[in-house]
């Protein structure tokens, strides 16, 4: 088995029927009734080293809005509760999509710990996720391998694995999707009795957000959005374009990694960049076989580094990293960036900044170790309505032409974003609501674009910012990493001001690169 996880639990949805879910209904619609009027019964927490004053519960959704007393989903929540008497809850969206929430509030408790001041701090697993029924495409066990590298026998190997993923993942997989989880948020709001959505989301949190806008903008309070998602490019181009950044992102860091002594890539930033496509090669032809019995592929580094360059604080950590694989063969350090292997407790490798969190607060045996990975494919292919068909991709003009624009947009990183798009192959067509949302009736929204992001570029703040129309207000964020929150000051401080007293930032507001975060 693969260190990063079967191909089933990356590839097995290929067939998924997303269902098609109903626009948002009122408050009072009284199919719905019994949800909205819900309290959360809130105990203990089933993690390891939470914040002593950390609580937890769950919130009943209906697993199909469109016939609500067809299924329930049971949803995880977790409180951080205000220093004082709250004037509300904040409820936070780490990311992913397939990022769980309740850890990552307990992950991130001292970043967040401010809006403490005058709010309680929420976090939730979305449907499908963590504690919330998660989606599982078990590790590929029993399932025939591809009998050859082409599409169409990936494609084949999709129809075979899909009946597996079906069954070990229960009806919620079928009913996933950006809109129905938005749904979600608004049964929550309620049962956490606020009137109106105090909400801070981060990367693919940013669509969510502007969905829950879009859905019941008479229920926005404050809302911020930072390292802003795309609403309009579909999956071949949102991948495109994160090939890009990604490849931009490398080259900053082999760039400092070559200025300084004793980097292991050399001190020729064009020789470290071919040493490196050549790493990636050599080891998804040769796995690297380690002491415990798993192999430690390409793909896996390419996880790795990927992981590495969402914050530029982890840049030493990587090159130390880095340093372990050629000089010993250890893997080990590599895969603490993606959260395969618990990461150490004295080692500051700035992981409790990266966005979307990944904690191993959580025993292992309670959450699927595909999950995340599933839950991601699912929601992307099911917000996408423009997705090439399996036809179109069993074409060796569609497939070869897509793996070249990728291969050019980064050797490194292209062939894995391709990987998503495919598969999403043989899949209904994905709703097609988030491509129409266009000018919201909302109070003021705030967007974060980080101009050095590699996950989030910052033309997708500018070009969702025009979606949602006047409601918008842009900070413009000169650093590096993904997000600002977490590593900007100024960020920091201009959203705290923002979601805690109402202060909204000028139009074209920015933050300095240089003014960076000691939190």
């Amino acid at each position: 088995m693969r260190v990063r996880g079967a191909i089933a639990g990356a590839a097995a949805l290929g067939l998924l029927a997303a269902g098609a879910p109903a626009l948002a209904a009122a408050e009072d619609d009284p199919d719905l009734a019994r949800f909205y009027q819900q309290k959360i019964e809130w105990g203990a927490c089933d993690l390891s080293d939470a914040p002593k004053d950390m609580r937890c519960g769950t919130v009943t959704v209906p697993l199909d809005y469109s016939a609500p007393d067809k299924g329930t989903v049971k949803l995880a929540v977790g409180r951080i509760p205000a220093s004082t008497k709250p004037k509300g809850s904040v409820l936070v969206n780490f990311g992913g999509p397939g990022g769980p929430g309740v850890s990552g509030i307990a992950d991130l408790a001292k970043p967040l710990g401010d809006l403490t001041d005058e709010y309680d701090v929420v976090g939730f697993d979305p449907r499908g996720v963590g504690q919330s029924s998660p989606v599982t495409c078990g590790d590929g066990e029993g399932l025939p391998e591809p009998t050859d590298d082409g599409v169409r026998a990936e494609i084949e190997y999709l129809r075979a694995a899909y009946e597996q993923c079906k069954k070990l993942s229960g009806p919620v997989l079928e009913h996933m999707g950006t809109v129905n989880v938005s749904r979600d948020m608004d049964v929550m709001r309620a049962a956490l009795g606020d009137k109106k959505l105090t909400y801070l989301g981060f990367s693919y949190g940013t669509r969510l957000g502007a969905v829950y806008a879009a859905q019941f903008p008479k229920k926005v309070g404050r809302m911020a959005l930072d390292g802003v998602d795309t609403l309009v490019e579909p999956l071949v181009e949102q991948g495109l374009i994160s090939a890009e950044g990604q490849q931009t992102a490398l080259d900053d860091f082999i760039t400092w990694c070559t200025a300084n002594a004793g980097c292991v890539l050399g001190d020729d930033a064009r020789t470290a960049r071919e040493t490196m496509d050549k790493l990636v090669d050599g080891l998804n032809n040769k796995p690297l076989e380690t002491a415990d019995g798993l192999q430690f592929s390409g793909d896996d580094l390419v996880n790795s580094i990927g992981a590495a360059l969402y914050q530029r604080a982890m840049w030493p950590y990587l090159s130390q990293a880095l340093g372990a694989l050629g000089s010993e063969g250890d893997p080990t350090p590599l895969l603490r960036l993606t959260g395969s292997v618990p990461a150490q407790q004295d080692q500051d490798s700035g992981q409790g900044q990266r966005v979307p969190a990944q904690s191993p607060k959580l025993a292992a045996d309670k959450i699927p170790s595909d999950n995340e990975t599933t839950a991601l494919v699912t929601v992307n292919c099911a917000d996408d309505p423009d997705r090439p068909t399996a036809a179109q991709l069993e074409a060796e003009e569609t497939s070869g032409k897509l793996l070249k624009e990728y291969t050019e947009a980064s050797a490194v990183f292209g062939p894995s974003r391709l990987q998503s798009v495919i598969s999403c192959a043989g899949m209904p067509k994905g709703t097609d609501y988030i491509r129409k949302i266009h000018d919201v009736d909302t109070p003021k929204i705030v967007l974060v674009g980080t101009r050095g992001d590699p996950a989030t570029p910052y033309r997708w703040t500018e070009e969702t910012a025009g979606r949602l129309g006047d409601a918008a207000v842009v900070i413009d964020n000169r650093g590096e990493g993904h997000t600002g929150y977490m590593s900007s000051k100024c960020v920091h401080q201009k959203v705290n001001d923002y979601l805690m007293y109402g202060n909204v930032p000028r139009t074209g507001a920015s933050c300095g690169a240089d003014e960076g975060s000691d939190s």
